[in-house]
């Protein structure tokens, strides 16, 4: 499977199967994608690899756990790591191109979602206290919270 950055300058392919495919509420992925939710793919990282531009990714260290991968010519957020996710890299569904091999299968964080979206549908909705995402209340983060 194969996807890109808004300019095409950063291109990834990675290897089903697919770790997860969620839809993220928390402040901070609404933040830095400019967005209501941020849907994301999870995939093992030796499975993926950046096939073009990989002098264009950018690696921004968002907490003391967390980095968050984005082209430096056109700005798209793409990736996203961290240290409570050993060997995994999650890449923003947007960024791939065409059918994955599952469909959304929760949400995640929900308990900061934002009022002025609102989604319709069935899936599950985890909060920051639901076994799995407990972890990551953990996150130092490199600047104050406002």
């Amino acid at each position: 499977m194969n996807g890109s950055c808004a300019c095409g300058a950063l291109q990834f392919r990675f290897t089903p199967p697919t770790l997860f495919f969620c839809h993220c509420h928390c402040r901070d992925c609404r933040r830095a994608h400019g967005a209501g939710v941020v849907s994301w793919v999870g995939v093992r990282e030796s499975q993926f690899e950046v096939t073009h531009g990989s002098d264009k990714l950018t690696w921004h260290q968002s907490s003391k756990q967390s980095q968050r991968g984005f082209c430096r010519d056109c700005g798209s957020k793409v990736f996203f790591k961290s240290t409570l996710a050993p060997g995994e890299v999650h890449i923003a569904r947007s960024n791939i191109d065409g059918e994955i091999d599952r469909a959304p299968g929760m949400h995640i964080f929900h308990d900061s979602h934002v009022d002025w979206l609102i989604l319709d549908d069935a899936l599950p909705r985890y909060t920051r206290d639901s076994p799995g995402l407990a972890k990551y209340q953990s996150v130092e983060y490199t600047r104050t919270p406002r």
